[in-house]
């Protein structure tokens, strides 16, 4: 049997987490076309009959020495110093930029087998030969693979690599487990998916999600229906402004994240979701020393 830690690195909106839920067949990571979305180390796990590999999806490396994105960055850099092997997510509509040339340059030092995904090949145009020239130089002895994350083309070749170079050992987490994550964080991060999804561009980086309360009810469910889980969550930004942009007009857009956040929970979690969802302002808060350290982690 094989057995590995895998670290997932690459600058933002490389399709890291679209990969990581690809490759384990489960939504594990959210997504999102805001950059950064990721902030956390995201644990998933894929079991078949060779064995068990965990991979890491980390927040997008971006060259900043903003608090917020430094520690960010030192998720990058632990979950590194914790896994066997490193896979390297490259986009492959993009030409390399500064962030690739630091993700590339931590990797060149990895001590362990690095492998290079060029995703989004399925895109056309694209700059494949471009970032395919740039790894070989960059990174001369990772093993190279073209994939997308999106269709799933050159994932089983990915998955046979992975398993070749995993050493051999004892499954880290029981067979059906696909993710460890925490109810409550589990929730949180689909409640910030979808807030991120109705506002795109205007509050994604100074939003995050506090969840009050989760209990599930405690009378009985009608006969053949699912218990209810009762979720209490705050969305919490920084200004006034964006607190109206997240209520919206009449309350239309809170209504929307609840709805969509309801359904996504409801296919994670087998009970009728009960959400209460309302929005508070804290000033500031990605200065703050004690709560990133609670938030990113």
């Amino acid at each position: 049997m094989k057995s590995a830690m895998i670290a997932i690195v690459g600058r933002p909106s490389a399709g890291k987490s679209t990969l990581l839920n690809t490759i384990t067949g489960f939504k594990v990571s959210i997504t999102a076309s805001v950059p950064q979305t990721t902030r956390n180390r995201i644990r998933g796990i894929l079991n078949d009959e060779r064995g068990q590999l965990v991979f890491i999806d980390t927040p997008g490396y971006y060259g900043s020495d903003r608090k917020f994105n430094l520690r960010m960055q030192e998720v990058v850099h632990g979950a590194l110093g914790e896994v066997d092997m490193a896979l390297y997510v490259n986009d492959a509509t993009r030409s390399p930029g500064e962030e690739e040339g630091i993700v590339t340059e931590k990797l060149s030092r990895f001590p362990g087998p690095v492998l290079a995904a060029v995703n989004k090949t399925d895109i056309i145009p694209n700059l494949k030969e471009e970032n395919l020239a740039y790894i070989r130089d960059r990174l001369p002895a990772a093993r190279m693979l073209e994939v997308s994350a999106l269709t799933g083309e050159g994932l089983d070749a990915l998955k046979d690599l992975l398993f070749s170079l995993a050493p051999e050992g004892e499954p880290m987490y029981p067979p059906d487990y696909y993710t460890d994550q925490e109810p409550e964080f589990r929730a949180a991060e689909i409640i910030r998916e979808k807030a991120i999804a109705e506002t795109r561009e205007e509050v994604p980086h100074a939003l995050y999600v506090d969840i009050a309360d989760m209990e599930a009810a405690g009378e009985e469910a009608p006969e053949g229906a699912a218990p209810r889980l009762w979720i209490r969550a705050f969305l919490v930004v920084e200004r006034d402004s964006q607190k109206g942009i997240l209520v919206g007009t009449g309350g239309s857009r809170i209504k929307a994240i609840r709805t969509a956040a309801q359904k996504e929970l409801g296919k994670i979690f087998p009970y009728r979701i009960h959400l209460d969802l309302r929005v508070k302002v804290r000033p500031r808060w990605r200065r703050d020393d004690n709560l990133l350290g609670r938030l990113i982690r």
